[in-house]
């Protein structure tokens, strides 16, 4: 006797076969290459972490011991890989956690995918514990955020998520998904595969044409080279336009992610001041400014109209970018080219006319920029060397790390920075090969470096990974170590203490001198306790890390080739130095790196 199925019976059987909703997310990641998915654990994501077990998901989990860590370990995977950072949360509690890093992601257009786990949703009408709108706390800081409405949608989300958080600009995606929806058959017609957006286009050829008569010729040149060069791994492209200019200026944007220009060459200038009179200079006499992948255009804390805009009327404005937001953004542009930077570089380059032969005078001024970092070197370690109350110039800890550096003790240098009033000096005085050698969370939200650091070791070994972080960003989530423990992670911790939150220093200092308002009181609370109540390396010391105390500036080069030894050693394994140093804020006319000025203790 032969039985015919009905149809909605062939239905349940072939949804059978295609698996569970959480088999459908592992076919995704798995395709797009993603190895390593990072989290906290809560009851409606362990379906989902248990996929991980899962040895053809080829997915490891991450264990972390708040949501934020996880965002920031994400973050720094998905930088130092080029692939997608991937995050699971813990319902509203999880998404509200992990907010501040969400908005560092977005504002450094990192790739992240979140998967949220929502509570069951036939039970949502109810107000459930811990329920919420959940797109709703995210989409601000997403390029698109979503909640799944049933198994058989977890394909085509999956599919939009990592097609959106790669496609140019990258930037992070959310998705809520009620729980129930991961252990029940879904279908997926897709197959796990992800459609990719091709980046490299070329912009408009009238446009490249525009900017190409502009750029030539212009007096006092500047290029603001944004996070779109360093993203793009356009050092060389810039160089090469910036060879066809008369003696042009080249500054980074302010708190940039990544190293958007070799440090080395003499035309780089440091980061623009994030300070409205002094961004203002740089601008002052400007023949063309050319806006390269420049997306932190207003990147300063205090701004008063009444002291002008930060570029001046009046300079003629040439971008380029492949976001159009930031297309004349703030400023109006002469010329604006939509196109990839990499791609379109070379278009206007080609067009311009060769300038006057400067090759000698190029080599000379690098070499005169390199003695000029060896002279201010050996300046800082004099003045700090006559410190007598056991504080050391932050910047001394550049100079010091760059000696080892030499030795070859640091091969393959990326440093994850958060020591924010320091990094002009590990800017200068560092040796970086590539634009994701250097890191930064640039939305401000602070203690995204200690967590970043955790993704950065696991997405490539063969790089020395090193944390600088002030002592007010280590309190954030000193909870790192215990990843960091846990998986054996080799990373040097670096913690500046210098018992203040200096940049709010720096930041009351510049509300004072451009509004004329000061505290009633003594603000002690921009102040931290000094060590015994705060010691972060018998803090370290509690999660199984070692470490040291300097307090003495001929100790910096002794600790950090112990430290480095240790991280790139037989058995490789974190450590941590805390450095004493201090909170004395520079001279206003100092407060960038590029200014040869030595505060003495």
């Amino acid at each position: 006797m032969t039985t015919t199925k009905l149809p909605q019976q062939q239905d349940v059987e072939t949804v059978a076969a295609a698996g569970l909703g959480r088999d459908v997310i592992f076919d995704y990641l798995r395709n797009a290459g993603v190895d390593q998915m990072f989290g906290v654990p809560g009851t409606n994501e362990v379906p989902i972490i248990d996929g991980t077990d899962v040895t053809s998901n080829l997915v490891s989990y991450v264990p972390c011991l708040h949501e934020n860590i996880a965002l920031g370990a994400a973050m720094g995977y998905a930088r130092l890989t080029g692939k997608p950072g991937v995050v699971e949360l813990h319902v509203t509690p999880g998404a509200g956690h992990a907010i501040g890093n969400l908005y560092n992601a977005s504002k450094s257009h990192i790739p992240v995918v979140v998967l949220c786990g929502q509570q069951h949703s036939e039970l949502l009408i109810q107000e459930p514990l811990l329920a919420s709108d959940l797109v709703r706390t995210a989409e601000q800081y997403t390029k698109w955020s979503y909640e799944v409405r049933g198994p058989d949608e977890i394909g085509p989300a999956m599919q939009r998520a990592l097609k959106v958080a790669l496609a140019p600009p990258q930037g992070p995606v959310f998705l809520s998904i009620p729980w129930e929806f991961t252990i029940q058959p879904a279908r997926d017609e897709g197959e796990g595969r992800v459609t990719r957006i091709a980046p490299g286009f070329i912009g408009d050829p009238a446009e490249v044409e525009k900017a190409a008569r502009l750029l030539s010729g212009a007096p006092n040149p500047v290029i603001i080279v944004g996070d779109g060069v360093g993203a793009a791994d356009a050092w060389a492209e810039v160089s090469a336009l910036a060879d066809k200019l008369v003696n042009p200026r080249i500054y980074s944007e302010p708190l940039s992610s990544f190293m958007n220009y070799n440090n080395a060459d003499e035309r780089w200038k440091g980061e623009l001041p994030p300070f409205q009179d002094r961004m203002r200079e740089v601008f002052e006499g400007c023949g063309v400014a050319f806006l390269c992948g420049f997306n932190a255009q207003a990147q300063l804390v205090v701004f008063n109209w009444a002291r002008g805009q930060l570029i001046p009327p009046g300079v003629p404005l040439v971008y380029l970018h492949n976001d159009p937001w930031q297309l004349g953004k703030n400023f109006y542009g002469e010329a604006a080219i939509l196109g990839d930077i990499k791609a379109t570089l070379p278009r206007i380059t080609a067009l311009m006319p060769e300038p006057p032969t400067l090759d000698d005078a190029r080599a000379e001024a690098d070499d005169t920029r390199r003695r000029e970092r060896e002279q201010r070197a050996l300046a800082v370690t004099e003045a700090a060397s006559r410190s007598t109350d056991g504080r050391i110039p932050g910047e001394a800890v550049a100079v010091a790390l760059r000696k080892v550096q030499d030795k070859g003790l640091a091969p393959n240098l990326t440093l994850v920075n958060e020591a924010v009033s320091d990094s002009g000096a590990f800017q200068k005085h560092l040796r970086f090969d590539r634009p994701t050698g250097y890191f930064v969370g640039q939305g401000g939200s602070l203690g995204y470096s200690m967590p970043a650091a955790l993704g950065t070791a696991l997405a490539d070994g063969d790089r020395t990974v090193v944390n600088v972080v002030g002592d007010g960003s280590a309190l954030f989530y000193p909870q790192c170590w215990w990843t960091a423990d846990k998986l054996d992670l080799a990373i040097l911790f670096v913690v500046l203490n210098n018992q203040a939150y200096k940049t709010l220093l720096i930041g009351l200092d510049e509300i004072g001198d451009s509004y004329g308002w000061y505290p009633t009181g003594n603000a002690g609370y921009l102040r931290l306790p000094p060590p015994p109540d705060l010691d972060f390396v018998q803090l370290a010391a509690g999660y199984g890390i070692d470490g040291e105390h300097v307090t003495a500036a001929d100790q910096l080069e002794a600790a950090l080739t112990r430290g480095l030894e240790q991280v790139r050693g037989s058995r490789p394994r974190s450590y941590v130095i805390e450095v004493a140093t201090t909170a004395d804020l520079p001279p206003r006319e100092a407060r960038t790196w590029f200014d040869e000025v030595v505060v003495v203790p």
